[in-house]
Order: C-alpha cells, then sequence, then structure tokens
C-alpha cells in the first residue's frame, strides 16, 4: 500500500530561493531506496508560509528504513526547521 509522508518547513524570511536551490541540487538523490515512488516541494502561496516536502513510498516499511539510513545534519548548515512529520496511506478506490 503507498504512503504518503509530508514534512512540514519553516523556512526563515529570505532563506526560500536558497531551500529551492539545495532541493533541486538533490533532486535525485533519493531515486534509488528502495520503496521511493516520487516527491514533490510545495511553495506556499496563500494561507500558508511554510513549505511542504510530499514524498511517496511503497509502504512504511521503506521509508523507515531510508529514514534509519540518512546521516544526521548539521543544524548549522540548513536554512530550515522540520515542523513534523504528516503520515498517510493511499486509499484505493476501487
Amino acid at each position: 500500500m503507498t504512503v504518503i509522508k509530508i514534512n512540514r518547513l519553516a523556512v526563515p524570511e529570505g532563506q526560500q530561493a536558497q531551500l529551492e536551490e539545495r532541493f533541486a541540487a538533490r533532486k535525485h538523490s533519493v531515486d534509488q531506496a528502495p520503496g521511493f515512488e516520487g516527491f514533490e516541494l510545495l511553495r506556499p502561496v496563500a494561507g500558508e508560509d511554510r513549505y511542504f516536502v510530499i514524498t511517496r513510498w511503497r509502504d512504511d516499511e521503506s521509508f523507515r528504513a531510508w529514514a534509519a539510513q540518512r546521516e544526521p545534519r548539521d543544524p548549522s548548515s540548513t536554512v530550515s526547521r522540520s515542523e513534523g512529520v504528516l503520515e498517510f496511506e493511499v486509499v484505493e478506490l476501487d
């Protein structure tokens, strides 16, 4: 069953372009992770000031395995702060 993970990112004023450039530079860095199906970076335009990173995974185990092997990031090198992850399952409407 496909699962969706949505990471909410708070981005300081003036850092939006840098965040987008960093995502563009590593656009395909997760492509080879087992179970990864794709991602989108959403830019806020109305009613919200956070960015959202939406990822699709074959199943929750695939996401957890990828997350467990990620190297920790130096907080001083980031331009955003995660405000949590929303988790969903895709409902198959037959």
